[in-house]
């Protein structure tokens, strides 16, 4: 069954976010536009590149009135460590979500139960608590954090323009589209 659409569970889990541990809930995430972030662990190879993305990229998210949170099965005391030592990571200035349940990895479908881990996962939420999109990848593939960003400009449009769609490509300011009979078969 697809995520999309669909409410953000209740849950409640602790992160490392700017020197403090605090509380993430899905209350956490209403009124505003979220960006979940899911990684395999801390530590690894490959997740640092990915916190380095979203950390150099964090005022366009912030600009557009988007939080960004990244989630491993961690604790959060791992990711302050983490924070601390690794160089892309310590760029970071959202929160690094611990989810050592692994109630958030189950919740969107991303965990691997084999390994106790994450698969990498992309989920952005309205402001309801509602998500918008789902993008999972297989380990060994990291994401572009830019493609992310389109997506969360393409939601906001259609979110404050019902009625329209963005095509392949979209970019903000470029033309839409208004779905109609007349439009079948002549694009």
């Amino acid at each position: 069954m697809s995520l999309i659409n669909t409410q953000v569970q209740p849950f409640k889990t602790q992160a490392f976010h700017n020197g403090k541990f605090i509380e993430v809930t899905e209350q956490s995430l209403k009124g505003k536009w979220s960006v979940l972030i899911f990684m395999p662990a801390a530590f690894t190879f490959n997740c640092p590149t990915e916190v380095e993305d979203a950390a150099d990229n964090y005022a366009k998210f912030k600009d557009m009135g988007t939080e960004v949170y990244i989630v491993t099965t961690d604790t959060h005391f791992s990711h302050k460590v983490w924070h601390e030592t690794s160089p892309a990571v310590g760029k970071a200035k959202f929160p690094l979500v611990g989810d050592p349940t692994h109630t958030l990895t189950r919740m969107f479908g991303v965990h691997i139960d084999a390994e106790g881990l994450a698969l990498r996962g992309t989920f952005v939420i309205n402001p309801d608590g509602i998500i918008k999109t789902v993008e999972i990848h297989d380990n060994a593939i990291a994401r572009d954090v830019k493609e992310t960003l389109r997506k969360v400009q393409a939601a906001q449009y259609v979110a404050k323009n019902p009625g329209q769609v963005c095509p392949a490509k979209w970019q903000e300011g470029a033309k839409t589209l208004t779905p109609s009979l007349d439009l079948v078969g002549k694009i």
